[in-house]
């Protein structure tokens, strides 16, 4: 669901249906022109024209609900509109609440689900025309998106979603991420798990779909692939009181270039928890975006690592920070052993095991 929804309703029946989706959805927000008024305080009144509010909800909303005419609502948002990956989702409901239209971001702003959800309550008929959904088969804009996926290459979506709605054969790859994005036994007929990526490049594909942790780059698989970055990857971090934003910057980025790893697949951060916190390793998560988890030393005593040290056990209390935290944080299998980065740094990285 999304966090900030907002309801524009210009009618007395508008009121009425915007009230019910507040009652269903509890964060939306309801703004009606105050020609309209009453004494609903769930309703915030505006001045404005109808355009100018609009707008504003347009720029500042992840959602926004219009319950007056499609045709209306068309003219008002069509030089606001920029690209699919930044656009609000846009619904439109009709004065009696008959059609609930999904109308702008269908896949990546979540329009088509909220009209579903929405159509739920308001016993109304959800109206979707995006072609993956009407055709019951993959959503190549979607694939992860709810898991915290992201997409490398979006240049390419487009043409992948072509093959996939004209049922060209299309392959698929993954190696590493959850298996729950689709029931993979029983995918689309057009598309083929393979186990070799190089089979991408055969003829009989059209394109591919590649879900990896690994930097890709062979130019002709790129060209007719949409690469997909799951969030496999744990960064255990030893470190002392000095240790830069810019250290760990440099550290990380010198071990994922080596391994070939994507900086986009970082799931999250673990350390030691220190009696004053590291202020480089709080502004690396916060730029990043990275949730950090610090452990207890006590909590990563009890963590068989290949690499103890004595040294770290006199400093830190025990024999290991980098290893032990991201094998606790991530129960999976250490990927890359501790590397040193003289004199305030040590980094191990973990791989998730989703299986």
């Amino acid at each position: 669901m999304k966090e900030k929804i907002a309801v524009l309703a210009i009618t007395k029946n508008g009121i009425k249906i915007s009230e019910l989706i507040k009652k269903n959805i509890i964060n939306a927000e309801i703004f009606v022109p105050y020609k309209l008024y009453n004494e609903n305080s769930n309703i915030i009144w505006f001045k404005e024209s109808t355009q100018k509010k609009l707008e504003d909800l347009f720029h500042s909303y992840d959602a926004l609900i219009c319950i007056f005419s499609l045709g209306a609502v068309i003219r008002l948002i069509s030089k606001l509109l920029v690209d699919k990956k930044t656009d609000p989702a846009v619904l439109v409901i009709d004065d009696k609440a008959t059609f609930v239209i999904s109308t702008l971001s269908g896949h990546l702003g979540g329009a088509n689900a909220l009209s579903r959800y929405v159509s739920s309550f308001l016993n109304s008929l959800p109206v979707i025309t995006t072609a993956a959904d009407v055709n019951n088969t993959i959503s190549v804009d979607l694939i992860g998106n709810e898991l915290g996926w992201v997409i490398d290459n979006f240049e390419n979506v487009t043409k992948i979603s072509a093959y996939m709605v004209n049922e060209e054969k299309i392959a698929l790859f993954q190696d590493v991420g959850e298996r729950t994005w689709w029931d993979l036994n029983n995918l689309p007929s057009n598309v083929v798990m393979i186990k070799n990526m190089e089979n991408i490049k055969e003829d009989s594909y059209k394109g591919g779909l590649i879900i990896t942790d690994k930097i890709i780059t062979d130019n002709a698989i790129l060209a007719k692939s949409v690469i997909y970055r799951p969030k496999t990857l744990v960064i255990g971090i030893g470190i002392h009181w000095d240790t830069t934003k810019d250290d760990i910057v440099n550290g990380i980025k010198s071990i994922f270039s080596k391994n070939n790893l994507s900086f986009a697949s970082i799931k999250s951060l673990s350390s030691i928890k220190k009696k004053i916190p590291v202020k480089g390793l709080n502004e690396f998560a916060k730029e990043f975006n990275i949730p950090l988890y610090l452990f207890e030393k006590e909590e990563l005593e009890r963590i068989s690592v290949p690499n103890p040290s004595d040294t770290v056990r006199k400093f830190e209390g025990v024999a290991s920070v980098s290893e032990a935290s991201s094998i606790l944080l991530s129960h999976g299998t250490l990927l890359i052993p501790k590397q040193k980065f003289p004199p305030n740094l040590t980094i191990s990285v973990c791989r998730m095991n989703y299986q």
